[in-house]
């Protein structure tokens, strides 16, 4: 496995646009990407989360990684950098998680994201064996995905110091949101290790203590702003950093009124940047969340259309 320079700064978790039917919106993804490319953004998460990932079938998943590969490359290329793409090909079967990660690797992601299994509710040791496996079976550098809140499972520091030593395991996104877990996972972790926060609330403190980056909801309707704040955490600079959390933090809260990526896709269409699509069983934020939403966006001086 080739050694990197870990992906640093504010990483999107980017949502998957669509139509009012549904359909995949090709067009609004690129143009999304390319926003990003000129806001600052550092890099670009593709069928994660807050891109519906449970929803998109395996030949959408494949062909979105595509879109997003060759969109940033293009984006990067004409603004003079690079913007790496992080694969979202985890999943609850080792097997299919492997193979989503063959196509990753193929068509030219800079490295994928592996969610802790869900639903089966693994034990630490088949967690182990399950992203062992993987980094094992394609050579693409692998960042886990700890976010218990959604897979019940749970991997702790224990197994993910184990994990690190792993050839090809090179980081992991902590959406935990608890800051001590964090702290201790840097502290112990081999400094080639790259810890990422996966909490936009808590993402200023954990990368204060070292941690290289976030990969952000609120990145995807203040991406410039996201990329500042984790540009000053990184550098130590204190008071910058927490003048920009406390402007976005309402944003950081209003993310969340309901299911991810809910508010976020709703919030993206009062901006016009997408249409109104998602896909059952999410559905359209709901009337009484709107103005929560409406009011963070102003809170945050992001104009809506």
């Amino acid at each position: 496995m080739t050694t990197q320079t870990p992906i640093q700064g504010s990483i999107v978790a980017i949502v998957t646009p669509m139509a009012e039917d549904g359909s995949l919106d090709r067009e609004a993804l690129r143009n999304l990407i390319n926003w990003h490319a000129d806001e600052g953004t550092d890099g670009i998460v593709i069928v994660g989360t807050s891109g519906e990932s449970p929803t998109v079938n395996v030949q959408e998943h494949c062909e979105l990684i595509e879109i997003a590969v060759q969109q940033a490359a293009q984006a990067g290329e004409s603004r003079g950098r690079k913007l790496p793409v992080i694969a979202g090909t985890g999943g609850n079967s080792t097997a299919e998680a492997i193979e989503l990660t063959k196509h990753a690797k193929q068509v030219g992601a800079d490295a994928s994201l592996q969610v802790v299994p869900y639903y089966n509710k693994p034990t630490q040791e088949g967690q182990y064996q399950h992203f062992r496996a993987i980094a094992e079976a394609v050579e693409l550098p692998v960042i886990l995905y700890n976010v218990p809140g959604r897979t019940v499972a749970d991997a702790s520091n224990e197994t993910l110091l184990r994990l690190a030593q792993v050839p090809g395991i090179v980081g992991v996104k902590d959406a935990t949101g608890n800051l001590d877990r964090g702290m201790d996972l840097i502290r112990r972790a081999p400094k080639s290790f790259a810890v990422y926060s996966g909490d936009d609330l808590t993402a200023v403190a954990l990368i204060l203590m070292g941690g290289q980056g976030n990969i952000s909801v609120t990145a995807n309707v203040a991406p410039r702003a996201m990329h500042e704040l984790c540009v000053a955490a990184l550098a130590g600079n204190v008071a910058k950093a927490r003048e920009l959390q406390f402007q976005l933090f309402e944003l950081h809260r209003a993310m969340f009124v309901e299911a991810n990526p809910i508010p976020v896709k709703w919030a993206l269409q009062q901006m016009g940047m997408i249409a109104s699509g998602i896909r059952l069983p999410l559905t359209p934020l709901a009337q009484e969340c709107r103005d929560t939403v409406l009011g963070a966006l102003k809170s945050a001086n992001i104009a809506v259309v």
